[in-house]
Parts: C-alpha cells; structure tokens; sequence
C-alpha cells in the first residue's frame, strides 16, 4: 500500500493510460479521481475500480473548470497529494497545411492544460505543507519528430520544459514535477496511427524490444514516482520506451 491516505487526480482517465494508473493507485490505497471530458465513461472506468474511486468531468483546457476540480477534491478530503497530467488530444495533418484550430486544440489540452491544473494543484499542495507529486505524462515525440503530427510534437516538448521549470520552482517548497515519456504504448491512440499491417511494422521496426508497450507498464513508472520511492527525484523525465531513443535508424533517400 505505497499510497495509503493519498488523495490523486489523474485526467484523461476513463481509458487507457490513465485508466492504468488510476487502477494501480487505488490497487496501492488511494482514494482517485478520474477526471475526463467523457463524464459517463469516467463514470463507468471509477465504478470498476471500486468505492475509492471517484469520477468528474474536466476539460483541462479551461481554467475554470481545473480551478473547480482541485477544489472540489479539497472539499472532498481535506487534501491533494498526487496530481497525473495525462489527458491528451492528437491531430494529424501535412506541417503546410494543419489548422490554427487544431494546432491550438491540442496545445490547449496537452500543454496549457498540464499548466493550469499545475499551478492549481501546487498551490495547494504548498499551503499544506505535505507536499506534493505531479506527474506530467510526455512522450518521445518531444524529443523525436513525426511530421504529421507537429501540433502534439510542439506540445510535448513544451511539456518537458514545464515540468522542468515548475520543479525548480517548486524543490524547495515540498511539490516534486517530474515526468514520463512512453514510446509506443497499446492504446486506443496508438491504434489510430496502426492502420494496417504495414504501418504497424514501421511502427514495431523502430522499437529495439520488437513490441509495443502495456498501459500497466507506464502505470508502474507513474506508481514510482508518485510514492516516496523516488523522494529524491524532480525535474526528470523517466523514458518508457522499449529503447526507441537508443536506436539509430535511417530515412528513405531520394533517387533522381
């Protein structure tokens, strides 16, 4: 029970990812909210993990909305311990012809979202003076490129550097900010992208370990981080990624 008595929110979680490490937080004694923009299927993820699982409905691009989730969770228990910033929106387009629409949506849920539940969260978390864990869920597209998909590449990157910012700010006043950056992860995400068997071949061909990772594994990452297990440990990004930033591989090039 590395989390007994700890109170978590964790966005983005009536699927995948986030659904994982709210189920392995419960698992571990917390009481969770799940809190999703989908409130029936929140609903639904919460009821199977049980009576200390708790859901709400967040867009986590609009700040009063975030303002309200933290406080209603203090209302609810008196205290946050745990915040997992793990929603997050894809779009795909050509970089010469995506939209400002799209481009500002997911900034808006990927990054200014992590922003203000953060700065919401933090604050309380200061005034307790318990301290606190965020978790900022990152990928390898901030550091890698997938030309199709510049909007969630830009909002990554600028999520390490926010996570990296907020812990420094936060080291000294108990709230540790790290973060996790999975490779290619079995979600509802991934399965947008392996459209076909050729595609999932690319897809497998640039992970070393020749497979995809599980949402428990990237739970497991998030369970170390948000326990006193990593009490030493801010400003970090943890790379789940089956080896994908070691391997060196090639691109096409063009005959004439």
């Amino acid at each position: 029970m590395r989390l007994r008595d700890k109170v978590a929110i964790v966005t983005g979680a009536a699927q995948g990812i986030g659904y994982s490490i709210a189920a392995v937080f419960v698992e571990q004694g917390a009481i969770v909210y799940l809190a999703d923009t989908n409130f029936a299927a929140a609903k639904t993820a919460a009821a199977k993990l049980g009576k200390k699982a708790v859901a709400k409905a967040c867009d986590v691009s609009k700040k009063s909305e975030c303002l309200k989730l933290v406080a209603d969770v203090v209302k609810e228990q008196g205290h946050l311990d745990i915040l997992v910033n793990n929603a997050g929106i894809l779009r795909t387009g050509d970089v010469l012809e995506i939209s400002e629409e799209d481009f500002d949506a997911v900034l808006g849920v990927n990054l200014k979202g992590a922003f203000l539940l953060s700065q919401a969260a933090g604050k309380v978390m200061v005034d307790q003076k318990t301290g606190g864990s965020i978790i900022n869920m990152s990928s390898v597209n901030a550091l890698l490129t997938i030309p199709n998909i510049l909007p969630y590449n830009v909002s990554k990157g600028g999520l390490n550097q926010l996570t990296r910012v907020m812990a420094i700010s936060l080291a000294q006043r108990g709230v540790r900010v790290n973060g996790i950056g999975p490779g290619s992860i079995a979600t509802e995400m991934l399965e947008k992208v392996m459209e076909d068997e050729a595609a999932r071949q690319t897809i497998l061909s640039r992970t070393p370990m020749g497979r995809t990772g599980q949402p428990e594994e990237i739970a497991n990452v998030a369970l170390f981080l948000a326990s006193e297990e990593s009490s030493y440990i801010t400003g970090q990004i943890i790379y789940a990624d089956g080896g994908r930033l070691g391997l060196n591989y090639t691109s096409p090039v063009p005959t004439v």
